[in-house]
């Protein structure tokens, strides 16, 4: 996916009158930027700051570059920075590389983020004046790559950071763990934090929520406990990743223990640390005590609470609390197409079809759509992209291809579609099954096996919780194929490997 296309391009640069030309309305072009929210005041005002000098004025671009990739901006403001950038002769500022990376860091369009982002910090590396990233550099182009799963180039930069000596530093290595636990490589990001000379909290609450992300509970809890013993005070984020840890490894007592002590820790809870405590309880089956839990709240709950309680009534099968969560989403938010999906396919496995028709009606009245599936998989340094169903990708038709082989394959051994979360419910099970049959991490999958060496290990990264006839198929693809198959979902990571997945199918 590429960004959106700009529709303003930068004026051409134009020669100076004088070495050090005084730009006489310098002060008003800078005071004007703030104000430019679209694009074409944006590409006016840079045209007159070109008629004033300003165009590679520090302090201009500065503010220019700031503006176009700050928190929110839309994908054609960053586009729009970059030709700026690239317009600029001797880019030898670190504030814009630093401001540029950052942007792509936090990009909306993750698959040419990291892409991005790395040959920004390879024209930084190449400046004749020998222009040095500094560690917020380093840490903005790893986040790119974090987006994404981009592994291998998250790597590059891991020996870049070797090269230049900076390998010590605790801010780079912190940033390092997550990349690597991120983008599914727990071992690298275990390496990196073992041989740190020194960790400061922030280092240590990483690598919890690493081991945490991983299913690693038991794990997360040891960490969590030596970093005690180390004299280093938890904070909230630390409390939040060992918590993550127990809902996610079903250990509910360990988890409200934790819940309890952060009070003897001085720390209030957050909406997140709440929103754990529901996953905890959800997930183990106490579903009416979930929902006591969240109504009881000393703060307003978000839909997030009572969409985490609805997916876990969808796991259990309980349509009756189902409904009353679903209606109390609604009063907050009703514009999540997930939501509908989820009450939905439980009122048709439930039988309840009056409910599920209601909530059908419901979703074409809101004009609610659901959000489609989209799955990468990174391979020789390139981030290819899979959408559920569709052709965009130019490999797409031999990457279906190769996923009917692959069924045909599993079938040997078992497999049989899981069809009971396809929303279609006026489908019969053939046309159900074939709907499932090009989920995006499928095509993934399929991809990945197409392009990589036999027992290459496939990371995969989707944008929604994995399905749990894609969650099976993986299991079967990793045993027959004999393959490590990592897998980032919307909650977690899975590691399939020999028929088994590391979340004990409690996900």
């Amino acid at each position: 996916m590429s960004p959106a296309p700009v529709t303003a391009t930068p004026p051409p640069l134009l020669p100076a009158k004088s070495k050090n030309p005084p730009p006489p309305d310098h002060q008003a072009v800078l005071s004007h930027l703030p104000h430019c929210t679209s694009l074409r005041a944006l590409a006016q005002l840079h045209a007159a700051a070109v008629k004033a000098g300003l165009a590679a004025h520090p302090a201009f671009v500065t503010r220019l570059l700031t503006l176009c990739t700050a928190q929110g901006a839309p994908p054609a403001h960053l586009a729009y920075a970059r030709q700026v950038f690239d317009r600029v002769p001797h880019p030898d500022d670190a504030v814009w590389y630093n401001t540029l990376l950052r942007g792509y860091a936090r990009s909306s369009f993750p698959s040419s983020a990291a892409v991005e982002a790395a040959r920004v910090f390879v024209r930084m590396e190449m400046q004749a004046k020998g222009l040095k990233p500094t560690p917020v550099t380093l840490i903005g182009v790893l986040s790119a790559c974090t987006l994404l799963g981009a592994l291998e180039q998250g790597k590059w930069i891991h020996e870049y950071v070797r090269k230049i000596g900076l390998d010590s530093l605790v801010k780079v290595n912190t940033a390092l763990i997550d990349m690597y636990a991120k983008c599914g490589s727990l071992e690298d990001a275990i390496d990196v934090f073992q041989g740190m000379e020194s960790r400061d909290r922030q280092a240590w609450s990483v690598m919890i929520v690493a081991y945490a992300n991983h299913g690693y509970g038991r794990e997360a809890i040891s960490l969590f406990e030596e970093m005690k013993k180390q004299g280093i005070k938890p904070d909230d984020i630390t409390f939040l990743g060992v918590l993550y840890a127990c809902s996610h490894s079903g250990l509910v007592r360990e988890g409200l223990q934790y819940f309890d002590d952060m009070k003897d820790h001085g720390l209030i809870p957050g909406i997140k640390h709440y929103g754990c405590v529901t996953d905890l309880l959800a997930r183990s089956g106490q579903l009416e005590r979930a929902y006591k839990f969240i109504d009881e709240l000393p703060i307003k709950p978000t839909p997030i609470l009572w969409r985490t309680l609805l997916s876990a009534c969808g796991g259990h099968g309980d349509v009756e609390l189902g409904k009353r969560v679903f209606d109390r989403i609604l009063e907050l938010d009703d514009s999540h197409g997930g939501d509908y999906v989820i009450f939905s396919n439980l009122c048709a496995n439930t039988g309840s079809w009056e409910e599920m028709n209601r909530v059908r009606k419901l979703m074409n009245e809101n004009g609610v759509v659901k959000v489609p599936g989209c799955s990468s998989i990174e391979i020789d340094n390139t981030v290819h992209e899979f959408f559920a169903g569709d052709g965009r990708h130019p490999k797409s038709k031999e990457a279906r291809r190769m996923v009917d082989e692959v069924i045909d394959q599993l079938k040997l051994v078992g497999y049989v579609p899981n069809t009971s979360h396809v929303f279609h419910v006026e489908m019969d099970e053939k046309e159900k099954a074939t709907s499932l049959r090009y989920h995006s991490e499928k095509l993934a999958i399929a991809f990945g096996l197409l392009n990589t060496s036999p027992g290459a290990t496939l990371r995969v990264v989707k944008n929604l919780r994995v399905c749990p006839d894609c969650h099976s198929m993986a299991k079967l693809v990793s045993m027959v194929f004999n393959r490590r198959i990592i897998l980032r979902d919307l909650n977690r990571f899975h590691h399939f490997e020999g028929g088994v997945c590391s979340c004990g199918d409690y996900w």
